[in-house]
């Protein structure tokens, strides 16, 4: 009997399979379960998302308040506002008086706005200014009537009544209710009374300049003090009258109209004064056409009083270049020229300053130089002989002329002058030593 054998390995094959199927039967089972967990927990998570939509948190109700401009019920305002006259302003100015919260951590700002009449819609109300937090008083004031041709709604006119009202805001934007409206007038003043200790300082220095014109007029001396370089302007025209050269007088690149070159003219008078009664000519280059003729009128009169009109030259006053270094080519090729004995630079002078003085130097001249401006002192100082420093070219025309009317102006501010540095050494003693303020707040004066 003929028998079937099985290729090797059949049936191992089998019982793998069997038992692979087993197992993907036991995998599906855990599976379901699995499945059937993580229903469960989603649906738990959509009912709780449902649950924290219908009820907003505090962050949320806070936008949305915001947003819709009602006010928050946790958020304070003001507990109290007043509005008042601005003192001592023009009459376009509103004093806000607040007082805050006890609470006004969240605050940051306090929102002011205006209205038409204190019962007016919100719709008729704007907002004119902004109190940071920590502020107590703020000054509203807008002084244009119109903007861009149109009236302008904050202007605060002198007189007229204004409507005001104050809210609290925070960081996140939430609001506060606006309080009652508030009104007040606003008036001009005619003296502020924060400036009397300027009225008496003033009255002082008046008083004082009053004092000395008198004295001088009544024949007596005043003193004051030498200044070198104008003491020397005698015996310069002297030297030049002595070696038979002109006088080179140089009012600087300034304009007619600068304090130092007006006082450049009052010296220039007296020196134009001196080279007619010693037959001197003087030399005048400037670098403007009122300049020439401020220049000539005042040589003349100077010839004129000295009694010699028929010395005059108009030619030697000249209009040379309105720039400024061509102007200080010419003035320099004039000084290698002519050789002046002398040479003046009084008024104001900017970059040419080492210029003129150098080339003067190189001629041999003797040098006298006064100017205002800081910058170029140091220069003159260095390439000069005398030098007037600052003010002291302001008080060269009293100095020269001795005229009672020039002198007690000057000996009056001299003796300010004193007063105001003894102020400041008691204030600082007193604050330093003994800190004590009230000599600052007695001198002291609001803008």
């Amino acid at each position: 009997m003929r028998t079937t054998r099985e290729p090797p390995g059949i049936s191992n094959i089998e019982g793998r399979t069997s038992g692979w199927l087993g197992h993907n039967i036991e995998m599906d089972k855990s599976q379901k379960r699995h499945f059937r967990i993580m229903t469960i927990l989603i649906f738990t998570a959509v009912i709780l998302m449902a649950a924290l939509l219908g009820s907003p948190s505090p962050l949320i109700a806070e936008e949305s308040s915001s947003q819709t401009g009602m006010p928050a019920p946790n958020v304070q305002g003001p507990v109290s506002v007043t509005a008042e006259d601005n003192p001592n302003d023009n009459g376009h100015g509103i004093l806000i008086k607040l007082v805050p919260p006890t609470d006004d951590e969240s605050i940051i700002a306090y929102e002011i706005e205006r209205g038409l009449a204190p019962g007016a819609p919100d719709d008729q109300w704007f907002q004119v200014g902004t109190v940071p937090r920590g502020m107590t008083e703020y000054v509203y004031t807008d002084e244009d009537p119109s903007l861009q041709g149109e009236p302008n709604p904050a202007y605060v006119a002198s007189g007229d009544p204004i409507y005001l009202r104050l809210r609290a805001r925070t960081a996140s934007g939430v609001t506060s209710a606006w309080t009652e409206p508030v009104a007040a007038i606003a008036r001009g003043n005619w003296f502020h009374t924060g400036k009397v200790n300027i009225l008496v300082a003033t009255l002082l220095f008046g008083f004082g300049v009053v004092y000395f014109i008198s004295r001088a007029r009544k024949g007596k001396a005043l003193y004051v003090r030498p200044i070198p370089g104008l003491q020397a302007v005698d015996e310069a025209i002297g030297r030049a009258t002595e070696m038979g050269k002109p006088i080179l007088y140089v009012l600087g690149t300034g304009t007619a109209s600068d304090i130092a070159t007006i006082a450049g003219y009052t010296i220039l008078s007296r020196v134009a004064k001196r080279t007619a009664e010693y037959q001197t000519p003087i030399l005048v280059p400037v670098n403007d056409p009122v300049m020439l003729a401020m220049g000539q009128e005042v040589v003349k009169e100077a010839y004129v009083q000295a009694g010699r009109p028929d010395v005059y030259r108009p030619e030697n006053v000249s209009y040379v270049s309105a720039m400024q270094f061509p102007y200080v080519a010419a003035v320099n090729g004039l000084m290698l020229r002519d050789r002046p004995a002398t040479c003046f630079y009084m008024g104001v002078f900017h970059a040419e300053s080492l210029l003129l003085a150098e080339a003067g130097s190189v001629t041999g001249a003797i040098q006298i130089s006064g100017t205002d401006q800081i910058s170029q002192i140091p220069f003159f100082v260095a390439a000069t002989d005398y030098t007037l420093i600052g003010e002291e070219l302001y008080a060269a025309s009293a100095y020269l002329s001795q005229e009672p009317d020039q002198l007690g102006p000057l000996k009056a501010q001299d003796y300010f002058k004193v007063a105001i540095v003894i102020i400041i050494m008691l204030g600082v003693l007193s604050l330093t030593l003994f800190h004590w303020d009230g000599i600052l707040k007695l001198v002291y004066s609001p803008v």
